[in-house]
């Protein structure tokens, strides 16, 4: 897959300053990923040797939005904020100065690179940025490790109904399919959407990721607790990572309240840990002195003596809330202390595995980064893969890697920074099953009935479809939002 380096942020007003050439380069690099066709490409764009646009031929334009593009946090391009203009900085102050009721959802991997930025624990950047956003006008400030806990325990439902049909098929009958694979990653979902096709599908899980679970129970469930309509409810989430923003904008994540109402969308904007930095700097505000504010308790995993919850694994922890629930209940087997993952190819690719009676009866993996996430696609399609389940992420060492995390400091290797930030995510965490999260429990009695149940099915799961994107050689008009380049 074709790869370029997160640079600095554009504006318009920087995209203005740059030449034809750098241009044209910059949008035909998304083009090609887009096409992955280079007849399409050539005949949509035309880039003559001086690097100048050449003038197109007259033809019927096609439409690319964005849920369209093709995303991992290694292939975006600086280019890609011109095309994210609603999903900004300047669009969420704005919401702030129209009076709408806007709510803030924190990841906790965006809580752990402020916290190595500024010297201060995960905890303390979250009671910070309660005030900081409450001072802006914020209504409430949410975490979304608690959606992740809802997130858990569907896909612990999925998996164990996928696993139990399994045992049970006759020789001859089709299996559900295994591996199951995490879905919360939206690099990796448009690349198995948009390159790999319909064979790779049925093995995704249905559960939404942490970020539209969230909005879902924002715009469906919060809004009632705190009497405002949907539609008056501007919601934002903090993430790590780019591709967040393309996720946020799929048509997969709007809906209605009746035929006749206008769409709601669960996310309506993402901002990624670089621009709340960008949005600390803007304000002069002097982040370390800060005052700390109480956390909303309404949607946030802090108890009642103020210490975060939540699970092992900074990508979620999918892979090891799944393994030590199925072997619990469904072979028997509690798994205690620290999982034993080991490491295969690089420390971006582990299993572990269950045995009962020297049969391995579970065999999970943790597979981060394209180069591992392609062998693994490659065995599959061979039908040589015997996981039963796969935690796949788009980003060498995962989540916490993403792209729109703050950047190391000078000097600093990839490598120490990693590890910083694992020991700031963990750092004055209480490690607990998300089954027992008493704010799940509460959504599920008041709103969602059971785990896997229709309503949940309906609030908590998603659509996995493979877009046909362009079907002949045609003139490519993107619309992105209010961003019109027409080649």
């Amino acid at each position: 897959m074709e790869t370029s380096p997160m640079s600095e942020q554009m504006s318009p007003t920087f995209w203005a300053t740059l030449g034809e050439e750098a241009k044209a380069d910059m949008l035909q690099r998304k083009l090609k990923l887009l096409c992955r066709d280079r007849k399409l490409l050539e005949a949509a764009v035309n880039v003559g040797k001086a690097g100048a646009l050449s003038k197109p031929v007259q033809k019927e334009p096609v439409k690319i939005s964005l849920k369209d593009c093709l995303a991992c946090s290694g292939c975006i391009t600086s280019a890609e904020t011109v095309m994210l203009e609603k999903q900004s900085l300047d669009e969420f102050l704005s919401n702030l100065e129209k009076g709408k009721t806007v709510i803030v959802s924190l990841s906790p991997q965006s809580r752990a690179s402020l916290a190595i930025h500024y010297g201060l624990s995960s905890l303390q950047v979250f009671r910070k940025l309660t005030t900081l956003f409450k001072t802006l006008g914020v209504k409430a400030i949410f975490d979304t490790s608690c959606s992740r806990d809802l997130t858990l325990i569907e896909s612990c439902n999925e998996f164990m109904v996928r696993y139990k049909e399994s045992q049970c098929v006759s020789s001859g009958e089709s299996k559900p399919p295994l591996p199951m694979i995490s879905s919360s990653c939206p690099g990796w979902i448009c690349y198995a959407e948009k390159t790999l096709g319909s064979y790779i599908l049925p093995y995704i899980s249905s559960v939404k990721s942490p970020q539209q679970t969230i909005g879902a129970v924002v715009k469906n469930y919060i809004c009632q607790k705190l009497s405002v309509r949907p539609v008056d409810i501007y919601h934002v989430t903090v993430m790590p990572c780019y591709d967040k923003k393309l996720e946020a904008a799929r048509e997969d994540f709007v809906f209605q309240v009746d035929t006749d109402s206008e769409k709601i969308t669960e996310v309506d904007s993402v901002l990624t840990t670089g621009e709340v930095l960008d949005l600390i700097q803007l304000k002069a505000v002097d982040f370390q002195s800060l005052e700390e504010s109480p956390l909303d308790k309404l949607f946030a995993n802090i108890d009642e003596e103020g210490h975060l919850y939540g699970v092992h694994g900074s990508s979620g922890g999918y892979a090891e809330t799944i393994y030590r629930h199925v072997a619990k209940v469904l072979l028997g087997q509690e798994v205690k202390g620290p999982l034993a993952f080991k490491t295969i190819r690089n420390s971006d690719f582990q299993e572990v595995s269950l045995e009962v009676n020297d049969k391995s009866v579970l065999k999970f993996a943790l597979c981060y980064g394209f180069r591992n996430l392609q062998n693994v696609v490659r065995k599959l399609k061979m039908g040589k893969c015997d996981y039963h389940f796969l935690e796949i992420m788009a980003c060498p060492s995962g989540c916490l890697n993403g792209g729109g995390q703050i950047k190391p400091q000078p000097g600093q290797s990839g490598k120490e920074s990693i590890q910083l930030l694992e020991t700031a995510y963990v750092e004055n965490v209480v490690v607990d099953d998300p089954f027992n999260n008493p704010i799940i429990k509460g959504l599920y009695s008041e709103w969602l009935e059971q785990p896997g149940s229709e309503k949940a099915k309906s609030r908590a799961n998603k659509y996995i479809h493979v877009n046909v994107l362009l079907g002949k050689c045609r003139l490519v008009d993107i619309k992105l939002h209010n961003m019109n380049f027409l080649f």
